[in-house]
């Protein structure tokens, strides 16, 4: 029998992240094994902003906002993971490596963003992972990230 893997829909993204449109760029994240492993799964479609200036006539998702997206992944993880809904979770860049991108990603496409915990403690601040980009089974991004997780002091009493 099989353990079932934690998952973290739109409501419980937000009580983790603080991100907000225009740039929440993962829509849920399923198969969460802990601070391991996870799947992020972004919807791509047209009436994202980036899409009016990059490019007119021929809209390609920026390869950064992929980034981003693998990194919010990873972020979502360690919240759902860690028990850090509701808790003012910031996370930030502190290091991409190793990135490449084979693939567009355009309107229409969903864009499946498979994250792998590389280095990272449980009480730890700085946390580095690996990740990729496809869609439909086609690599779209890969990169290496270091990020370090911040939440704001508890105000004494």
């Amino acid at each position: 029998m099989s353990e079932q893997l934690a998952t973290a829909d739109i409501d419980l993204i937000q009580r983790i992240i603080p991100h907000r449109y225009p740039f929440l760029l993962v829509d849920k994240v399923i198969d969460i094994d802990g601070t391991e492993t996870a799947t992020g799964i972004k919807n791509v479609t047209f009436n994202e902003p980036h899409f009016q200036g990059h490019f007119p006539g021929a809209p390609i998702m920026p390869g950064v906002t992929i980034v981003e997206a693998m990194a919010q992944t990873a972020a979502v993880m360690l919240g759902t993971s860690l028990g850090l809904a509701d808790k003012n979770l910031l996370v930030y860049f502190m290091a991409i490596d190793k990135c490449k991108f084979r693939r567009k990603v355009v309107p229409g496409d969903v864009l499946k963003l498979s994250v792998k915990t590389l280095r990272g403690k449980l009480g730890g601040k700085v946390w580095r992972f690996s990740g990729v980009g496809s869609v439909e089974g086609e690599m779209a991004a890969e990169a290496e990230f270091t990020a370090m997780m911040d939440m704001p002091k508890e105000p004494e009493a």
